[in-house]
């Protein structure tokens, strides 16, 4: 289970390390009281022994700061109303907003999740070294907490762990949507929850009232600050692209000079069973998002009777943005202004933000825990017409060893059979996946009666983006040397410059995909070479890149594990190209292109069998990648792959 991990982002960052041992917190919650647990002495140690701060008093303080106040009389000025009523907007925006963190509410989830997580969950699971390293880092400096984000169940999750640790809780940024909530919403805002909108537009006054707010406390250090990074919950289960608005608020107070440092904490949660797996295929599928409400929330009740397996959360090394930054921002431009007059970042502090963001993104994946079934499902979405249980686990254990070469982190368990692992994962998910007659293929809702072959269709497809989800969360393992195997099959020679022409067009067309840092397509490149050569399959003798006499299946996985991308490309390309008018909206592509892929789908069923293409989120990406370069290019190069 332990290995280390194979990416170095280079100065200042985590170097590498063999990962953590894990400790399962339900352990002891099944042996004893969880009114106790609940009810017991929780008191965490905070920053530099700060006293923790009253909601109101920390509203008053961001009402009455400078930089607020200086933005309160801009707003003023420009809109012709009296600066006391722009306070009172002001004041309204922050009543809304803020958290009103009760350690009562906190003890109530505490026993309630108790037992909702000793129900879904087998184990779950946390890195005690990591904890130990976050309980030493939140006495130093200001923290974030930088979960990924998979599942509503995260943020709920993070306070729990923190809760049974003995931590500071954090105070958690949440959409607005969870605040039309009714009760849930003011409990969630009762446990750290603060509330904010979706996108702010040009609104200048909710912009200064939240990122004040933001600085405020961490600026005081009055508790770790939590919030996702992707900016939403992925539906793909592949990371997305970091946002970088919240980043460039946490980080702010650091360049002004108003904190010594800031730790940035990357946390990976990696759920064997994500609960929400066939609502978010249905969803990228085009089927309206449930609206957030608590009649719906007692309405799932009935997944508190299935099993969802493990979690496994870690922790990872706290990253000092004091030893990122040397060298790259000069913080004494910062000088040049008073601190409360608000400033668009300068472009080396954006590229700064930008770079941190995606080296964030990166540890999270690079400590997510794989589980067995994660490679199950990427050799059966290569065997769509479905796979003997022999071959199956046959080839489950090829990928393994080279999964572990690759530095994966597998959660493997010790000392089973491997037929074993493999019947205990297809019964943990035998709602994607049946074994009949001694042959494994994928589970498609049986239909109430009749249905078009458009319905058809669609049932095929949510049982393929439910697997996709799972496959998707073992891509960061194999991404770069199965671009380089495309590479290599597209390229018109064996030359490595060929070649790596051919690995950078692949870089610059996924970089909407998946996380490929900005800058590192050579050092990508090399570490793809590297990791192909490492396991015999390719040979580099002077400047060529040829495959050698074992290194066939390796290869050929690694083009099966791109295809349906690769496909899905195409479909959106040849749409473009062929059936999209000139004022082809935003809005009027996504159901555009999905119906286009129908049609193809249906037409060539045999010969295309890309049923992500249906995705929205692979649609959304192919277009921004198309946008991005040169269509005419694009298009050719998609036909030779």
């Amino acid at each position: 289970k332990a290995c280390t991990p194979n990416y170095s982002p280079g100065r200042g960052w985590p170097t590498s390390q063999t990962q953590d041992g894990f400790e399962d917190i339900l352990e002891e919650r099944r042996n004893s009281s969880d009114l106790k647990y609940a009810l017991r002495c929780y008191a965490p140690v905070l920053y530099k022994g700060v006293t923790p701060c009253k909601a109101n008093m920390l509203k008053n303080i961001v009402l009455q700061s400078d930089q607020l106040r200086y933005v309160i009389n801009q707003v003023s000025q420009e809109s012709g109303e009296a600066p006391d009523i722009i306070q009172e907007e002001a004041s309204v925006i922050l009543e809304e907003m803020a958290h009103r963190l009760q350690i009562s509410t906190v003890r109530f989830f505490a026993f309630a999740l108790s037992k909702a997580f000793k129900t879904l969950f087998q184990h779950v699971c946390v890195n005690e070294e990591g904890i130990q390293r976050l309980q030493q880092a939140i006495q130093e400096h200001p923290v974030v907490l930088l979960p990924s984000h998979r599942s509503y169940m995260d943020f709920l999750l993070m306070s729990y762990i923190l809760y049974t640790y003995d931590l500071a809780l954090p105070v958690i940024a949440a959409g607005m949507d969870f605040m039309g909530m009714k009760f849930v919403g003011e409990m969630l805002r009762m446990s750290g929850a603060f509330f904010i909108r979706r996108s702010f537009g040009g609104d200048k006054l909710y912009w200064a009232v939240f990122s004040e707010y933001v600085k405020t406390m961490l600026r005081n250090g009055f508790a770790p600050i939590e919030f996702f990074l992707e900016g939403t919950r992925s539906r793909t289960c592949k990371s997305l692209t970091p946002k970088l608005g919240l980043l460039n608020i946490v980080i702010e107070p650091f360049f002004k000079g108003e904190v010594f440092d800031v730790n940035l904490v990357p946390i990976s949660i990696s759920y064997e069973r994500i609960l929400e797996e066939s609502l978010y295929a249905r969803e990228l599928l085009g089927v309206p998002k449930p609206k957030e409400s608590t009649s719906g929330l007692l309405k799932a009740r009935r997944i508190l009777s299935e099993d969802y397996g493990s979690i496994h959360v870690y922790f990872g090394q706290p990253v000092s943005v004091r030893s990122l930054a040397q060298g790259k921002v000069n913080r004494s431009t910062y000088n040049l202004f008073p601190r409360h007059i608000p400033r668009k970042p300068m472009e080396e502090t954006q590229s700064f933000v930008n770079d941190t963001a995606y080296r964030i993104v990166r540890l999270q994946e690079d400590n997510m825990v794989l589980k067995p079934w994660v490679l199950m499902a990427s050799l059966l979405l290569q065997n769509l017409e479905g796979m003997e249980l022999s071959v199956l686990t046959e080839q489950t254990v090829w990928l393994r060893g080279l999964a572990l070469s690759y530095a994966a982190f597998l959660d493997w368990p010790d000392h089973a059979p491997t037929a074993k692992v493999v019947s205990s994962s297809l019964a943990l998910h035998r709602g994607l996946a049946c074994v009949s007659g001694g042959r494994v293929s994928l589970v498609v809702g049986e239909p109430l009666g009749p249905v078009t072959p458009e319905e058809a269709l669609f049932n095929r497809a949510v049982s393929v983006l439910s697997c996709a989800s799972y496959r998707n969360q073992v891509l960061h393992v194999f991404l770069r040397p199965a671009m380089l195997a495309v590479a290599m099959h597209t390229a018109a020679s064996s030359k490595k410059n060929e070649v790596y022409n051919c690995f950078s067009f692949l870089w610059d067309m996924f970089s909407n995909d998946f996380i490929l840092c900005p800058g590192d397509t050579v050092q990508d490149f090399e570490e793809a070479c590297y990791l192909l050569v490492k396991t015999g399959a390719v040979q580099m003798p002077q400047q060529d890149i040829v495959m050698t006499d074992i290194g066939q299946p390796t290869l050929s996985f690694f083009n099966g594990l791109l295809e349906p991308f690769l496909q899905g490309y195409q479909v959106v390309c040849r749409y473009l190209c062929e059936e999209a008018s000139e004022g082809l909206t935003e809005k009027q592509y996504i159901p555009a292109v999905r119906s286009f892929a129908h049609s193809v789908l249906c037409v060539f069923t045999g010969n295309l069998r890309c049923y992500e293409v249906l995705s929205s989120d692979m649609q959304k990406n192919a277009l921004a990648a198309l946008l991005r370069g040169k269509l005419p290019t694009q298009k050719a190069l998609l036909a030779r792959l």
